[in-house]
Protein backbone atom coordinates (compact mmCIF):
# COMPACT_ATOMS: atom_id res chain seq x y z
CA UNK A 1 0.00 0.00 0.00
CA UNK A 2 2.48 2.74 1.12
CA UNK A 3 4.70 1.56 -2.48
CA UNK A 4 1.18 2.16 -4.39
CA UNK A 5 0.79 5.71 -2.06
CA UNK A 6 4.42 6.26 -3.32
CA UNK A 7 3.32 6.28 -7.00
CA UNK A 8 0.18 8.10 -6.21
CA UNK A 9 2.23 10.92 -5.04
CA UNK A 10 4.68 10.79 -7.67
CA UNK A 11 1.49 11.28 -10.51
CA UNK A 12 0.26 14.12 -8.96
CA UNK A 13 3.45 15.67 -8.46
CA UNK A 14 4.31 15.24 -12.33
CA UNK A 15 0.47 16.28 -13.08
CA UNK A 16 0.93 19.71 -11.18
CA UNK A 17 4.40 19.64 -12.49
CA UNK A 18 2.99 19.25 -16.12
CA UNK A 19 0.18 21.98 -15.66
CA UNK A 20 2.54 24.60 -14.59
CA UNK A 21 4.92 23.75 -17.56
CA UNK A 22 2.07 24.68 -19.70
CA UNK A 23 0.69 27.70 -18.41
CA UNK A 24 4.26 29.19 -18.20
CA UNK A 25 4.34 28.28 -21.81
CA UNK A 26 1.12 30.37 -22.53
CA UNK A 27 2.13 32.99 -20.79
CA UNK A 28 5.42 33.16 -23.07
CA UNK A 29 3.66 32.83 -26.08
CA UNK A 30 0.68 35.45 -25.20
CA UNK A 31 3.99 37.93 -24.00
CA UNK A 32 5.68 36.92 -27.65
CA UNK A 33 2.29 37.96 -28.95
CA UNK A 34 1.79 41.50 -27.19
CA UNK A 35 5.31 42.13 -28.71
CA UNK A 36 4.52 41.11 -31.92
CA UNK A 37 1.92 43.26 -32.10
CA UNK A 38 3.46 46.13 -30.29
CA UNK A 39 5.94 46.16 -32.58
CA UNK A 40 3.53 45.74 -36.18
CA UNK A 41 3.04 49.04 -37.65
CA UNK A 42 -0.94 50.18 -37.28
CA UNK A 43 -3.26 52.78 -38.74
CA UNK A 44 -2.27 56.12 -37.05
CA UNK A 45 -5.52 57.72 -35.62
CA UNK A 46 -4.89 60.66 -37.83
CA UNK A 47 -2.17 61.39 -40.50
CA UNK A 48 -2.63 65.39 -39.77
CA UNK A 49 0.84 65.46 -37.72
CA UNK A 50 2.65 63.92 -40.08
CA UNK A 51 0.43 66.25 -42.91
CA UNK A 52 1.63 69.33 -41.55
CA UNK A 53 5.30 68.37 -40.91
CA UNK A 54 5.65 67.37 -44.92
CA UNK A 55 3.38 69.66 -46.58
CA UNK A 56 5.69 72.71 -46.69
CA UNK A 57 8.22 70.27 -48.62
CA UNK A 58 6.07 69.29 -51.35
CA UNK A 59 5.92 72.44 -54.22
CA UNK A 60 3.38 72.41 -57.73
CA UNK A 61 4.62 72.35 -60.63
CA UNK A 62 3.44 74.81 -63.89
CA UNK A 63 4.61 75.07 -67.18
CA UNK A 64 4.04 76.66 -70.12
CA UNK A 65 4.68 76.59 -73.65
CA UNK A 66 4.55 78.03 -76.92
CA UNK A 67 2.19 76.25 -79.69
CA UNK A 68 1.72 77.80 -83.01
CA UNK A 69 -1.81 77.59 -84.65
CA UNK A 70 -3.62 78.92 -87.95
CA UNK A 71 -6.92 80.31 -87.19
CA UNK A 72 -9.91 77.93 -88.18
CA UNK A 73 -13.31 79.22 -87.90
CA UNK A 74 -15.49 78.14 -84.76
CA UNK A 75 -17.77 74.61 -85.66
CA UNK A 76 -21.28 74.77 -84.40
CA UNK A 77 -22.17 72.74 -81.78
CA UNK A 78 -24.01 69.25 -82.82
CA UNK A 79 -24.78 66.36 -80.24
CA UNK A 80 -22.86 63.70 -79.32
CA UNK A 81 -22.46 61.26 -82.69
CA UNK A 82 -24.14 63.53 -84.55
CA UNK A 83 -22.99 62.31 -88.53
CA UNK A 84 -22.28 66.04 -89.25
CA UNK A 85 -20.21 66.86 -86.84
CA UNK A 86 -17.48 64.92 -88.96
CA UNK A 87 -18.71 67.05 -92.42
CA UNK A 88 -18.58 70.64 -90.64
CA UNK A 89 -15.07 69.77 -89.38
CA UNK A 90 -13.95 68.76 -93.46
CA UNK A 91 -15.39 71.54 -94.96
CA UNK A 92 -14.44 74.56 -92.36
CA UNK A 93 -10.91 73.29 -92.24
CA UNK A 94 -10.68 72.71 -96.20
CA UNK A 95 -12.09 76.69 -96.11
CA UNK A 96 -10.16 78.37 -93.90
CA UNK A 97 -8.56 81.12 -94.90
CA UNK A 98 -4.86 80.67 -97.06
CA UNK A 99 -1.75 81.98 -96.33
CA UNK A 100 -2.59 83.37 -92.75
CA UNK A 101 0.24 83.82 -90.34
CA UNK A 102 0.41 81.08 -87.55
CA UNK A 103 -0.79 82.49 -84.50
CA UNK A 104 0.89 81.87 -80.86
CA UNK A 105 -0.84 80.59 -77.93
CA UNK A 106 0.51 79.62 -74.56
CA UNK A 107 -0.49 76.06 -73.30
CA UNK A 108 -0.08 75.27 -69.85
CA UNK A 109 -0.30 72.03 -67.31
CA UNK A 110 0.53 71.61 -63.52
CA UNK A 111 2.08 68.45 -61.69
CA UNK A 112 3.79 68.30 -58.12
CA UNK A 113 7.28 68.43 -57.03
CA UNK A 114 9.13 68.23 -53.70
CA UNK A 115 12.47 70.14 -52.44
CA UNK A 116 15.06 67.53 -51.46
CA UNK A 117 18.01 69.87 -51.10
CA UNK A 118 18.39 73.77 -49.28
CA UNK A 119 21.41 74.99 -49.80
CA UNK A 120 23.40 77.80 -48.01
CA UNK A 121 23.69 79.85 -51.15
CA UNK A 122 20.33 79.79 -52.06
CA UNK A 123 19.97 77.24 -54.38
CA UNK A 124 16.87 74.70 -53.72
CA UNK A 125 16.58 71.63 -55.88
CA UNK A 126 12.89 70.38 -56.56
CA UNK A 127 12.21 66.96 -57.83
CA UNK A 128 9.69 66.12 -60.37
CA UNK A 129 8.49 63.59 -63.60
CA UNK A 130 10.37 64.07 -66.65
CA UNK A 131 7.15 64.52 -68.32
CA UNK A 132 5.97 67.36 -66.13
CA UNK A 133 8.53 69.42 -67.78
CA UNK A 134 9.95 68.05 -71.03
CA UNK A 135 8.14 69.78 -73.67
CA UNK A 136 8.38 73.11 -71.03
CA UNK A 137 9.59 76.75 -72.16
CA UNK A 138 9.22 78.04 -69.06
CA UNK A 139 8.73 76.32 -65.65
CA UNK A 140 7.76 77.55 -62.26
CA UNK A 141 7.78 76.02 -58.83
CA UNK A 142 4.74 77.15 -56.44
CA UNK A 143 5.52 77.02 -52.93
CA UNK A 144 2.92 75.76 -50.15
CA UNK A 145 2.36 79.43 -48.80
CA UNK A 146 1.77 80.23 -52.86
CA UNK A 147 5.07 81.62 -53.58
CA UNK A 148 5.53 81.18 -57.03
CA UNK A 149 9.20 80.85 -58.49
CA UNK A 150 10.62 80.33 -61.81
CA UNK A 151 12.61 77.36 -61.83
CA UNK A 152 15.64 76.16 -64.38
CA UNK A 153 15.51 72.30 -65.53
CA UNK A 154 19.23 70.81 -63.83
CA UNK A 155 18.65 67.84 -65.81
CA UNK A 156 16.17 64.98 -67.04
CA UNK A 157 16.00 61.63 -68.03
CA UNK A 158 13.59 59.93 -70.12
CA UNK A 159 14.38 56.25 -69.28
CA UNK A 160 13.11 56.70 -65.19
CA UNK A 161 10.94 59.81 -66.49
CA UNK A 162 13.02 61.83 -63.47
CA UNK A 163 13.78 65.53 -63.61
CA UNK A 164 15.62 67.61 -61.14
CA UNK A 165 14.57 71.70 -61.20
CA UNK A 166 16.78 74.38 -59.22
CA UNK A 167 15.24 77.52 -57.56
CA UNK A 168 16.63 80.32 -55.68
CA UNK A 169 15.30 81.37 -52.33
CA UNK A 170 15.74 83.62 -49.97
CA UNK A 171 15.29 82.15 -47.25
CA UNK A 172 15.55 78.52 -45.97
CA UNK A 173 12.50 75.98 -47.57
CA UNK A 174 11.57 73.01 -45.95
CA UNK A 175 12.98 69.74 -47.45
CA UNK A 176 12.53 66.00 -46.98
CA UNK A 177 14.80 62.80 -47.56
CA UNK A 178 14.27 59.68 -48.79
CA UNK A 179 14.24 56.68 -47.25
CA UNK A 180 14.61 53.13 -47.83
CA UNK A 181 12.13 51.90 -50.22
CA UNK A 182 13.70 48.03 -50.05
CA UNK A 183 12.43 47.58 -46.84
CA UNK A 184 9.21 48.59 -47.66
CA UNK A 185 6.42 45.51 -47.91
CA UNK A 186 2.94 45.17 -49.05
CA UNK A 187 0.83 46.16 -46.99
CA UNK A 188 1.99 49.33 -45.34
CA UNK A 189 0.65 52.48 -44.51
CA UNK A 190 1.93 55.28 -47.35
CA UNK A 191 1.32 58.87 -47.82
CA UNK A 192 0.88 60.69 -50.88
CA UNK A 193 0.90 64.26 -51.44
CA UNK A 194 0.70 66.43 -54.72
CA UNK A 195 -1.30 69.05 -57.13
CA UNK A 196 -4.55 66.60 -58.18
CA UNK A 197 -6.08 69.08 -60.76
CA UNK A 198 -4.50 72.17 -59.70
CA UNK A 199 -6.08 72.05 -56.17
CA UNK A 200 -2.89 71.74 -54.26
CA UNK A 201 -1.60 70.33 -51.48
CA UNK A 202 -3.70 67.33 -51.59
CA UNK A 203 -3.03 64.05 -48.87
CA UNK A 204 -4.29 60.89 -49.62
CA UNK A 205 -3.71 58.42 -47.61
CA UNK A 206 -3.48 54.31 -48.73
CA UNK A 207 -0.98 50.91 -48.45
CA UNK A 208 1.36 49.42 -50.58
CA UNK A 209 -0.58 46.97 -53.09
CA UNK A 210 2.18 45.75 -54.53
CA UNK A 211 6.20 45.98 -55.40
CA UNK A 212 7.91 45.57 -58.63
CA UNK A 213 5.38 46.30 -61.27
CA UNK A 214 6.75 46.29 -64.95
CA UNK A 215 4.10 48.56 -66.98
CA UNK A 216 6.06 49.19 -69.79
CA UNK A 217 6.62 52.48 -69.21
CA UNK A 218 10.43 52.07 -70.17
CA UNK A 219 13.22 49.54 -69.92
CA UNK A 220 13.94 50.26 -65.95
CA UNK A 221 10.05 49.34 -64.76
CA UNK A 222 10.01 48.63 -61.30
CA UNK A 223 7.08 50.26 -59.85
CA UNK A 224 5.33 50.21 -56.28
CA UNK A 225 1.83 50.05 -56.63
CA UNK A 226 -0.65 51.82 -53.94
CA UNK A 227 -4.37 52.30 -53.54
CA UNK A 228 -3.79 55.82 -52.15
CA UNK A 229 -5.70 58.13 -54.83
CA UNK A 230 -3.58 59.52 -57.19
CA UNK A 231 -4.78 61.87 -59.68
CA UNK A 232 -3.76 64.02 -62.87
CA UNK A 233 -1.46 66.59 -61.41
CA UNK A 234 -0.29 63.79 -59.04
CA UNK A 235 2.73 63.34 -61.29
CA UNK A 236 6.56 63.76 -59.89
CA UNK A 237 4.89 64.26 -55.84
CA UNK A 238 5.86 62.61 -53.27
CA UNK A 239 5.18 58.90 -51.44
CA UNK A 240 5.75 58.80 -47.64
CA UNK A 241 6.50 55.99 -45.60
CA UNK A 242 4.45 56.80 -41.67
CA UNK A 243 8.18 58.56 -40.65
CA UNK A 244 8.05 61.54 -43.09
CA UNK A 245 10.54 59.53 -45.77
CA UNK A 246 10.10 59.62 -49.88
CA UNK A 247 9.86 56.06 -50.36
CA UNK A 248 8.54 56.92 -54.07
CA UNK A 249 7.63 59.35 -56.93
CA UNK A 250 4.04 59.33 -58.47
CA UNK A 251 4.46 58.65 -61.67
CA UNK A 252 1.70 56.86 -63.79
CA UNK A 253 -2.15 55.67 -62.59
CA UNK A 254 -4.32 52.58 -64.47
CA UNK A 255 -7.44 54.07 -65.13
CA UNK A 256 -10.13 53.25 -67.85
CA UNK A 257 -11.90 56.96 -66.87
CA UNK A 258 -8.98 59.03 -66.31
CA UNK A 259 -9.70 59.36 -62.55
CA UNK A 260 -8.09 56.95 -60.34
CA UNK A 261 -9.75 53.78 -59.55
CA UNK A 262 -7.12 52.91 -56.42
CA UNK A 263 -4.16 51.96 -59.16
CA UNK A 264 -1.30 53.81 -58.86
CA UNK A 265 2.59 53.70 -59.46
CA UNK A 266 5.47 55.21 -57.71
CA UNK A 267 8.99 55.72 -58.71
CA UNK A 268 11.03 53.49 -55.92
CA UNK A 269 13.35 55.61 -54.00
CA UNK A 270 16.28 52.88 -54.36
CA UNK A 271 15.70 53.84 -58.22
CA UNK A 272 15.33 57.47 -57.94
CA UNK A 273 17.71 58.40 -55.74
CA UNK A 274 21.01 57.75 -57.79
CA UNK A 275 19.35 58.94 -60.76
CA UNK A 276 18.61 62.31 -59.24
CA UNK A 277 22.38 62.68 -57.52
CA UNK A 278 23.78 62.45 -61.09
CA UNK A 279 21.44 65.01 -62.76
CA UNK A 280 22.02 67.08 -59.77
CA UNK A 281 26.29 66.63 -60.17
CA UNK A 282 26.72 66.00 -63.83
CA UNK A 283 23.36 67.13 -65.66
CA UNK A 284 22.75 63.71 -66.92
CA UNK A 285 22.70 60.00 -66.40
CA UNK A 286 25.50 57.46 -67.18
CA UNK A 287 24.62 54.27 -67.62
CA UNK A 288 26.40 51.10 -66.92
CA UNK A 289 26.49 48.64 -70.51
CA UNK A 290 26.86 44.89 -70.85
CA UNK A 291 26.80 44.76 -74.45
CA UNK A 292 23.95 41.94 -74.62
CA UNK A 293 20.41 41.20 -75.94
CA UNK A 294 18.57 38.96 -73.33
CA UNK A 295 15.54 36.87 -73.13
CA UNK A 296 13.41 35.35 -70.67
CA UNK A 297 14.46 31.71 -69.51
CA UNK A 298 10.85 29.72 -69.77
CA UNK A 299 10.58 26.11 -68.10
CA UNK A 300 11.02 24.34 -71.97
CA UNK A 301 14.34 26.63 -72.59
CA UNK A 302 15.16 25.77 -69.17
CA UNK A 303 15.07 21.86 -69.73
CA UNK A 304 16.96 22.29 -72.59
CA UNK A 305 19.98 23.65 -71.22
CA UNK A 306 20.09 21.54 -68.06
CA UNK A 307 19.14 24.38 -66.07
CA UNK A 308 16.87 23.07 -62.46
CA UNK A 309 14.46 25.92 -62.87
CA UNK A 310 13.38 28.53 -65.36
CA UNK A 311 15.60 31.77 -63.97
CA UNK A 312 17.84 33.93 -64.99
CA UNK A 313 18.48 36.11 -68.16
CA UNK A 314 19.43 34.05 -71.15
CA UNK A 315 22.19 35.23 -73.83
CA UNK A 316 20.41 35.45 -77.18
CA UNK A 317 23.20 37.26 -78.80
CA UNK A 318 26.32 39.67 -78.32
CA UNK A 319 27.02 42.70 -79.53
CA UNK A 320 30.67 42.64 -81.10
CA UNK A 321 33.50 44.61 -79.71
CA UNK A 322 30.95 45.42 -76.42
CA UNK A 323 32.08 44.71 -72.83
CA UNK A 324 30.34 41.28 -72.67
CA UNK A 325 32.31 39.76 -75.60
CA UNK A 326 35.87 41.01 -74.17
CA UNK A 327 34.93 38.82 -71.45
CA UNK A 328 33.86 36.18 -73.33
CA UNK A 329 30.33 35.75 -72.57
CA UNK A 330 28.48 33.81 -75.36
CA UNK A 331 25.12 33.30 -77.00
CA UNK A 332 23.09 30.48 -74.58
CA UNK A 333 24.78 31.70 -71.69
CA UNK A 334 22.30 32.48 -69.03
CA UNK A 335 23.85 34.85 -66.62
CA UNK A 336 22.01 34.13 -62.77
CA UNK A 337 24.65 36.46 -60.62
CA UNK A 338 25.60 39.97 -61.93
CA UNK A 339 28.24 41.72 -58.84
CA UNK A 340 27.10 39.68 -56.51
CA UNK A 341 23.51 40.28 -57.08
CA UNK A 342 21.19 37.59 -57.87
CA UNK A 343 19.05 37.30 -61.44
CA UNK A 344 16.34 35.47 -60.21
CA UNK A 345 14.14 37.31 -63.83
CA UNK A 346 15.27 38.86 -67.26
CA UNK A 347 14.09 41.81 -66.46
CA UNK A 348 16.07 42.09 -63.03
CA UNK A 349 19.03 42.49 -65.57
CA UNK A 350 19.21 45.30 -67.28
CA UNK A 351 18.39 47.65 -64.05
CA UNK A 352 21.30 45.81 -62.18
CA UNK A 353 23.59 46.59 -64.91
CA UNK A 354 22.23 50.15 -65.83
CA UNK A 355 22.99 51.24 -62.19
CA UNK A 356 26.88 49.71 -62.06
CA UNK A 357 29.42 52.34 -62.41
CA UNK A 358 31.07 52.62 -65.79
CA UNK A 359 34.78 50.95 -66.02
CA UNK A 360 33.69 48.51 -63.55
CA UNK A 361 34.83 45.30 -63.48
CA UNK A 362 32.49 42.85 -61.70
CA UNK A 363 31.77 38.97 -61.34
CA UNK A 364 29.32 37.54 -63.20
CA UNK A 365 28.11 33.99 -62.63
CA UNK A 366 26.77 32.24 -65.51
CA UNK A 367 25.17 28.24 -66.72
CA UNK A 368 26.83 27.22 -70.11
CA UNK A 369 27.16 23.52 -70.90
CA UNK A 370 25.69 22.05 -68.06
CA UNK A 371 27.72 23.74 -65.17
CA UNK A 372 28.26 27.18 -63.45
CA UNK A 373 31.30 29.60 -65.29
CA UNK A 374 32.62 32.71 -63.24
CA UNK A 375 33.48 35.47 -65.67
CA UNK A 376 34.98 38.80 -65.17
CA UNK A 377 33.67 41.63 -67.13
CA UNK A 378 34.11 45.67 -67.13
CA UNK A 379 31.24 47.69 -67.59
CA UNK A 380 30.97 49.90 -70.20
CA UNK A 381 28.93 53.35 -70.49
CA UNK A 382 25.26 53.12 -72.58
CA UNK A 383 25.38 55.49 -75.22
CA UNK A 384 21.78 57.06 -75.88
CA UNK A 385 21.81 56.54 -79.36
CA UNK A 386 20.76 53.52 -81.07
CA UNK A 387 22.73 52.25 -83.95
CA UNK A 388 20.73 51.26 -86.77
CA UNK A 389 22.05 48.74 -89.48
CA UNK A 390 21.36 49.57 -93.23
CA UNK A 391 21.11 46.60 -96.23
CA UNK A 392 21.38 47.02 -99.45
CA UNK A 393 18.33 46.13 -101.14
CA UNK A 394 17.90 42.40 -102.53
CA UNK A 395 18.44 41.77 -106.25
CA UNK A 396 15.91 39.95 -107.82
CA UNK A 397 16.24 36.24 -109.19
CA UNK A 398 14.58 34.48 -111.98
CA UNK A 399 15.67 31.08 -110.61
CA UNK A 400 13.25 28.80 -109.75
CA UNK A 401 13.06 27.76 -106.23
CA UNK A 402 13.35 24.96 -104.85
CA UNK A 403 10.12 22.68 -102.65
CA UNK A 404 10.78 23.39 -99.05
CA UNK A 405 12.22 20.85 -97.02
CA UNK A 406 9.59 19.82 -94.29
CA UNK A 407 10.40 19.34 -90.68
CA UNK A 408 6.98 17.24 -89.75
CA UNK A 409 8.04 17.17 -85.68
CA UNK A 410 8.09 21.30 -85.65
CA UNK A 411 5.72 21.94 -88.23
CA UNK A 412 7.83 23.85 -90.12
CA UNK A 413 9.26 23.87 -94.38
CA UNK A 414 12.54 25.52 -94.54
CA UNK A 415 15.32 26.57 -97.55
CA UNK A 416 18.65 27.76 -97.73
CA UNK A 417 19.16 30.97 -97.98
CA UNK A 418 18.60 31.90 -102.15
CA UNK A 419 17.84 35.11 -104.17
CA UNK A 420 14.41 35.02 -104.14
CA UNK A 421 13.74 33.99 -100.00
CA UNK A 422 16.04 37.05 -99.81
CA UNK A 423 13.70 39.32 -101.84
CA UNK A 424 10.91 37.50 -101.07
CA UNK A 425 11.24 38.11 -97.04
CA UNK A 426 13.46 41.18 -97.28
CA UNK A 427 16.95 39.62 -95.47
CA UNK A 428 20.05 41.36 -95.49
CA UNK A 429 23.20 39.94 -96.80
CA UNK A 430 25.68 37.70 -94.94
CA UNK A 431 22.47 35.92 -93.32
CA UNK A 432 23.71 32.11 -91.97
CA UNK A 433 21.20 29.24 -91.39
CA UNK A 434 18.15 28.41 -92.77
CA UNK A 435 15.17 30.62 -93.58
CA UNK A 436 11.66 29.32 -92.67
CA UNK A 437 9.72 29.36 -95.96
CA UNK A 438 6.59 27.77 -94.89
CA UNK A 439 4.69 26.92 -91.85
CA UNK A 440 1.82 25.20 -90.32
CA UNK A 441 -0.25 27.13 -88.12
CA UNK A 442 -1.21 24.21 -86.06
CA UNK A 443 1.93 23.03 -85.57
CA UNK A 444 4.60 23.61 -82.34
CA UNK A 445 6.76 25.82 -84.14
CA UNK A 446 3.95 28.36 -84.82
CA UNK A 447 2.66 28.44 -81.04
CA UNK A 448 6.14 29.65 -80.11
CA UNK A 449 5.92 32.54 -82.44
CA UNK A 450 7.84 31.34 -85.46
CA UNK A 451 6.95 32.72 -88.86
CA UNK A 452 8.04 32.38 -92.38
CA UNK A 453 11.26 34.64 -93.05
CA UNK A 454 12.56 33.51 -89.59
CA UNK A 455 15.96 31.90 -89.86
CA UNK A 456 17.22 28.79 -88.02
CA UNK A 457 20.89 30.08 -86.98
CA UNK A 458 21.34 26.84 -84.44
CA UNK A 459 19.50 23.45 -83.50
CA UNK A 460 20.34 21.81 -80.67
CA UNK A 461 23.46 24.43 -79.63
CA UNK A 462 24.51 23.62 -83.39
CA UNK A 463 25.19 26.16 -86.42
CA UNK A 464 22.56 24.94 -89.10
CA UNK A 465 23.84 25.63 -92.60
CA UNK A 466 21.74 23.40 -94.54
CA UNK A 467 18.19 21.43 -94.60
CA UNK A 468 19.84 18.59 -93.86
CA UNK A 469 21.47 19.92 -90.90
CA UNK A 470 18.17 20.41 -89.57
CA UNK A 471 16.68 17.43 -90.47
CA UNK A 472 19.80 15.49 -88.54
CA UNK A 473 19.44 17.13 -85.60
CA UNK A 474 16.14 16.58 -84.96
CA UNK A 475 16.25 12.94 -85.79
CA UNK A 476 18.85 12.87 -83.34
CA UNK A 477 16.84 14.97 -80.67
CA UNK A 478 14.03 12.38 -80.66
CA UNK A 479 16.20 9.07 -80.61
CA UNK A 480 18.14 10.64 -77.40
CA UNK A 481 14.03 10.62 -76.11
CA UNK A 482 14.09 14.98 -75.92
CA UNK A 483 10.50 16.15 -75.94
CA UNK A 484 11.99 19.52 -77.19
CA UNK A 485 14.79 21.31 -79.31
CA UNK A 486 16.59 24.64 -78.67
CA UNK A 487 16.22 26.90 -81.72
CA UNK A 488 18.44 29.96 -82.06
CA UNK A 489 16.26 31.89 -84.53
CA UNK A 490 16.82 35.06 -86.21
CA UNK A 491 13.96 37.68 -86.63
CA UNK A 492 13.54 41.22 -87.46
CA UNK A 493 13.58 41.81 -83.18
CA UNK A 494 17.25 39.67 -83.48
CA UNK A 495 18.27 36.67 -82.26
CA UNK A 496 16.33 35.03 -79.68
CA UNK A 497 16.23 30.76 -78.20
CA UNK A 498 13.31 29.47 -78.56
CA UNK A 499 12.12 25.88 -77.27
CA UNK A 500 10.01 23.92 -79.52
CA UNK A 501 8.25 20.60 -78.04
CA UNK A 502 8.45 18.10 -80.62
CA UNK A 503 5.67 16.36 -81.94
Amino acid sequence: MRRLKGKEEMTKNSIITLIRSAALAWVLVLAVGFVSLAEAKSAPESFADLADKLLPAVVNISTTQVIESRSVPEMPQFPPGSPFEDFFKDFLEKNAPQGDQPQQRKATSLGSGFIIDYRNNGDTYVVTNNHVVQDADEVYVILHDDTRMKAEIVGRDAKTDLAVLKVHAERKLSSVSFGDSTSARVGDWVVAIGNPFGLGGTVTAGIISARGRDINAGPYDDFIQTDASINRGNSGGPMFNLNGEVIGINTAIFSPTGGSVGIGFAIPASAAEPVIKQLINHGQVQRGWLGVHIQVVTPSIAEALGLKKAEGALVASVIEGGPAAKADIQPRDVILEFDGKPVTEMRQLPRIVAATEVDRAVAVKVWRDGKMVMLKVSIGKLEESDQVAETEPAQSSNVPEAEPVTIAELGLGISPVTDVLRERFSLGDGIEGVVIADIDESGPAFEEGLRPGDILAEVSQEKVASPDDVVRLVNAAKQAGKRSVLLLVEAQGGFRFVAVRLR
